[in-house]
């Protein structure tokens, strides 16, 4: 399978990046190519005005010691040499500082994201500022700056700036057939390919999704709409509804990890990524009901279907959005960390994974954006258990969309990401006899609404 057009072709061990979830290309050379017309194209024009949130950005910069050391600092940290400083041809690509930085996030933000053809090295899926920020999140600096309070508060004034763009009719443009439009002959191949191989079907865009073939964009009226798009009710059926021992799929998604006895405080933050419960679920009063907790986590494909839907039929006790970082990496990435591809090394002061945020899951689920909905199922063996809907990047917008004292039948409709988004998290009580779940490394996608795990009765 592939997620992007391109990943099957044969790339040399030295470029290819396992990444969960596709948001940027298994070659490393396709985001320098990226990269570098970005740059070239703000570069070889004349400068334009920032827009009025990235002027208030470069405030915040300028005017705060704390921030413009971090933001001076974590360029000058790069490793000066493959594949960060120079692209395989060694010509020097990088963005060389944040005034830059500034200039080309300007560019950026007056188009919507294109789809990506690695063959020809064209575009980025869905998360143009991961290319620009994937190397300084892993540096000290950038470390420390996509943490602080204040730096993540202008973030979330960005994205929603770049939000309203992405809900635009001119944010359509890329949903049309040209080489760069997700409705290409390569984009809707690859889309369609990630949308069957769950169930191994052979539906098209039209038969999987709701939309008008025949209407311009497919009848899509902005690049949100489309990513936000609907699935035809038949092509995903909810598993067993009139079971409450069947725990639905949440999300369209491919599987992460399951873990047992989760704390309910751990050190998130450390290579092995422990799930710490009470940050998970951002220090609510019912998160204390979940210490020994039992979790499942999966991860969307860029390519997928973003919206969520419940395990569980039962009321919904709390729901809430979380806010937290953007582009938060853990220091076990980057130089600091003394790590070479995720492995300690002994011989060298550490490099930056160029896996990037993607190897960081478990980490994200306790500081990223997250959706956090409670849920008190009608099976009394699950009892209280929670959703959470964990943001990454530039894709952190969760919206929810059923209310506290809802009640919800198993595999509705509970929320969705905007723009794209992470993973998300299941978790059961202590003592809750679940089981079943899918293994990791599984290639294909668990599909929304079917079977995920099974209450075992004795």
């Amino acid at each position: 399978m592939v997620h992007q057009h391109g990943d099957e072709h044969d790339i040399p061990q030295e470029h290819r990046i396992f990444r969960h979830g596709a948001w940027l290309p298994a070659d490393h050379r396709v985001q320098h190519e990226w990269l570098k017309t970005q740059i070239e194209h703000v570069d070889q024009n004349p400068k334009k005005e920032l827009i009025p949130v990235l002027q208030e950005f470069k405030g915040l910069i300028e005017g705060n010691s704390r921030i413009y050391m971090y933001f001076n600092q974590m360029w000058e940290e790069i490793p000066l040499k493959k594949p960060y400083y120079k692209d395989p041809t060694g010509t020097k690509r990088q963005i060389r500082d944040y005034r830059h930085m500034l200039s080309v996030l300007n560019h950026i933000f007056t188009q919507a994201p294109q789809w990506t053809d690695a063959a020809f090295g064209v575009g980025m899926v869905g998360v143009p500022m991961v290319g620009i920020f994937d190397y300084v999140m892993a540096t000290p600096s950038g470390h420390a700056a996509f943490l602080d309070p204040e730096v993540n508060r202008m973030m979330k004034k960005i994205l929603n700036e770049w939000g309203k763009f992405l809900k635009s009719p001119k944010s359509a443009e890329v949903l049309a057939s040209h080489k760069q439009g997700w409705f290409s002959e390569h984009g809707i191949k690859d889309l369609m390919e990630v949308a069957n191989a769950p169930l191994k079907t052979s539906h098209r865009f039209e038969d999987m999704y709701i939309c008008d073939p025949s209407a311009k964009h497919y009848g899509y009226t902005s690049w949100d709409d489309f990513f936000t798009r609907q699935l035809r009710d038949p092509v995903r059926p909810v598993a067993s509804p009139e079971n409450d021992d069947v725990i639905a799929n949440a999300c369209e998604s491919k599987v992460y990890n399951v873990a047992r006895h989760a704390k309910l405080r751990d050190r998130f933050w450390i290579k092995s990524q422990p799930y710490s419960v009470l940050d998970m679920l951002g220090q609510d009063p019912l998160a204390a009901q979940f210490d020994g907790a039992t979790v499942y986590q999966a991860f969307l494909s860029a390519l997928s279907y973003h919206r969520w839907h419940a395990p569980v039929s039962g009321r919904v006790v709390r729901a809430f959005v979380q806010d937290g970082t953007y582009f938060s990496e853990p220091l076990f990435e980057g130089p600091a960390g003394g790590y070479v591809e995720g492995e300690r090394s002994s011989s060298t002061a550490g490099d930056i994974d160029t896996r990037g945020i993607s190897v960081a899951q478990g980490y994200l689920t306790a500081l990223a954006t997250r959706a956090v909905i409670f849920i008190q199922a009608d099976n009394p063996a699950i009892g209280l258990m929670a959703f959470v809907g964990v943001g990454m990047d530039e894709v952190s917008t969760c919206e929810i969309t059923v209310g506290v004292g809802q009640h919800v039948q198993k595999g509705e409709q509970l929320g969705m990401f905007h723009f794209g988004g992470s993973s998300h998290c299941l978790l059961f009580r202590a003592g809750v006899p679940v089981d079943g779940f899918p293994s990791p490394g599984r290639q294909e996608n668990v599909p929304v609404r079917s079977q995920v795990a099974v209450i075992k009765r004795t």
